[in-house]
C-alpha cells in the first residue's frame, strides 16, 4: 500500500470511494497490512480486531453502493483503550483489566460506529490514562514514529503513534490534562480537547470526573473536525454533557481568519520553553500575522495557581480507584499505585481550595477573552522526551503546558507548527471560548494549510 493512501485525509478517501477509485475493503486490507508490518516495533494496538474491520468495510462498500453520503463511511478508525467496546476487550492498560470485555459501547464509540467508520481495534494508552509510563506495566508502551527512542507522549500514547505511522485515519483521545494534546504534539499530528461537555465521556474509563475530557485525534485540523461533527451533542448518560447547539465544524473552516484577535499570554506559557520550541511558535504567530489575524500579548497571571490541577486530579482519580486500590493494589503499576495513593493525602480542605483557585482561573481566563477570539502558546515546552529520562521513577510529574485549559475547560487544540534540529515534531496551541471550537478549528486549519508541516511523515 502507498503511502500516499495510508496518509489520505477523510475528504480523499471519500472521494476516491464516490468515485471507485478505491474501496473500503481494499483500503481496509491494506491498512491491516500495514499494521502487521509496522505494530511490532510501535506497539500502538493492544487489540486488532481485523474480523471486525472487514465486516466494518463490507457494510460500508455495500451503503455507499446506495448512495450513502456520510462523510465517515468506510474510514478507518481506532479508539483509546479506555473507550468502552461492546464484545471487544478493553483494557485501560492495566493488568486489573487486562482481559475485561465489556457489554456495552462508549457513546462515542457508538456515534462514529453510526457514521459508518471502520474499527481497526484498539490502540495501547497508559495505566488508567494517567499520562505516566513506567517500566512494569502490563503492556508495552508505544513508541514515537519519528524516533523510537523517545515518548509519544500519553496517555493517548498510542492513538498519537498510529495516526504518525500512517495506521489509522482517526482515533479517539481522552484529555485530563494533555493526554489529547501531548501525543499530538510529539507525533506530529492534530489532537482537539473539546470544550467540556461538548462529547459524551459515557462509557469511558474515568481518571478525574472535572476534568475529563473526549475528543478526536487526527492528522490534519478537517479530519478532526468531520470527527468532531459525529462525536458532538448531548447525552443524557454523561451527567456533565451539555445541551449547547453543534456548530458545523467543517463549513467553519472555509473562512479566513482576517481580523480574528490573538492573544498570546506570555506568563507561565515561557517557563523552561526549549529555545527551538520558541523560534517555532514565533515563526507560526508571524504566519498568523501574515494571514491578517492581530496578534497582542495578553496576560492571565492567576495561571501561576495551577498546582491546584494536580490536587483536584490526584484527589478525584484516588476517590474512582479507592476500592480497587484496597482490594488488588499488586495489579497497578508500582510507581502509578504511588501516585494514586498520594490522593488520599489530600484534605477536603486543600481540594476545596484548590476548587476555589480553578474559579478564578476561569474568570480570569474568561476576562482575557472578551477581548480576544483565541489564545496562543506553545503546546509543550519541549519536544518529545527520551524514553530513558521519562522511565525514571524520579521524572515526577513534568511541567506542562496544558492543563490551564483542562481547569477552564476551554477547547483547545494541538497541531504541527514545525521540527527541532534532531527531526522531533514541534507544536502550536490555540483555544478558545467555551463552545467556541469553530472558531479554533477555523483558524489552526488557515494556518495548517499556510504551512508544510503536516504533510511530512516519518520513516516507520
Amino acid at each position: 500500500m502507498s503511502d500516499e493512501i495510508a496518509y489520505a485525509t477523510i475528504r480523499e478517501l471519500g472521494t476516491r470511494y464516490r468515485s471507485r477509485q478505491l474501496s473500503p475493503v481494499e483500503v481496509t486490507q491494506a491498512l491491516l497490512a500495514r499494521i502487521e508490518k509496522h505494530d511490532p516495533v510501535l506497539s500502538a494496538f493492544v487489540t486488532l480486531t481485523a474480523d471486525r474491520a472487514r465486516a466494518d468495510a463490507r457494510a460500508a462498500e455495500e451503503a455507499l453502493r446506495g448512495g450513502d453520503a456520510r462523510p465517515l463511511l468506510g474510514i478507518p478508525v481506532a479508539h483509546k483503550d479506555i473507550y468502552l467496546t461492546r464484545g471487544i476487550r478493553t483494557t485501560g492498560g492495566s493488568a486489573l483489566l487486562a482481559d475485561w470485555v465489556p457489554d456495552d459501547d462508549a457513546a462515542c464509540v457508538r456515534r462514529w460506529q453510526d457514521a459508518g467508520t471502520v474499527l481497526l481495534g484498539k490502540l495501547i494508552t497508559h495505566e488508567f490514562a494517567l499520562g505516566l509510563q513506567f517500566p512494569g506495566h502490563r503492556f508495552k508502551p508505544a513508541r514515537n514514529p519519528w524516533n523510537l527512542d523517545h515518548i509519544p507522549g500519553g496517555s493517548s500514547s498510542g492513538s498519537g503513534a498510529a495516526l504518525a505511522a500512517g495506521l489509522v485515519t482517526g482515533a479517539t483521545g481522552s484529555d485530563t490534562g494533555g493526554s489529547i494534546r501531548g501525543p499530538a504534539a510529539f507525533c506530529g499530528i492534530v489532537g482537539l480537547k473539546p470544550t467540556y461537555g461538548r462529547a459524551s465521556r459515557a462509557g469511558v474509563l474515568t481518571l478525574s470526573w472535572t476534568l475529563d475530557h473526549t475528543g478526536p485525534m487526527a492528522r490534519t485540523v478537517e479530519d478532526c473536525a468531520y470527527l468532531l461533527q459525529a462525536m458532538a451533542g448531548h447525552d443524557a448518560a454523561d451527567p456533565a454533557s451539555s445541551r449547547a447547539p453543534v456548530d458545523d465544524y467543517v463549513a467553519a473552516l472555509g473562512r479566513d481568519v482576517r481580523g480574528l484577535r490573538i492573544g498570546v499570554p506570555r506568563n507561565y506559557f515561557f517557563e523552561g520553553v526549549d529555545p527551538e520550541v520558541e523560534r517555532a511558535f514565533e515563526a507560526a504567530l508571524g504566519t498568523l500575522r501574515g494571514l491578517g489575524a492581530e496578534v497582542r500579548d495578553v496576560q492571565i497571571p492567576s495561571l501561576a495557581a495551577t498546582h491546584s490541577f494536580l490536587l483536584i486530579m490526584l484527589a478525584e482519580a484516588f476517590a474512582y480507584h479507592e476500592r480497587d486500590l484496597r482490594e488488588h493494589p499488586e495489579l497497578y503499576g508500582d510507581v502509578l499505585r504511588e501516585r494514586l495513593l498520594a490522593g488520599a493525602l489530600v484534605t477536603a480542605s486543600e481540594y476545596t481550595q484548590a476548587q476555589r483557585i480553578r474559579a478564578g482561573i476561569c474568570a480570569e481566563t474568561a476576562a482575557v477573552l472578551r477581548d480576544v477570539d483565541v489564545l496562543a502558546t506553545p503546546t509543550t515546552p519541549k519536544p518529545a522526551t527520551p524514553f530513558a529520562l521519562a522511565t525514571d521513577p524520579e521524572f515526577g510529574f513534568p511541567r506542562s503546558n496544558m492543563p490551564p485549559f483542562n481547569i477552564t475547560g476551554m477547547p483547545a487544540l494541538a497541531l504541527p507548527c514545525g521540527f527541532s534540529s534532531s527531526g522531533l515534531p514541534l507544536s502550536l496551541q490555540l483555544a478558545g471560548r467555551p463552545f467556541e471550537e469553530a472558531t479554533v478549528l477555523r483558524v489552526g486549519h488557515a494556518y495548517e494549510q499556510a504551512t508544510p508541516w503536516h504533510t511530512r511523515r516519518p520513516r516507520v
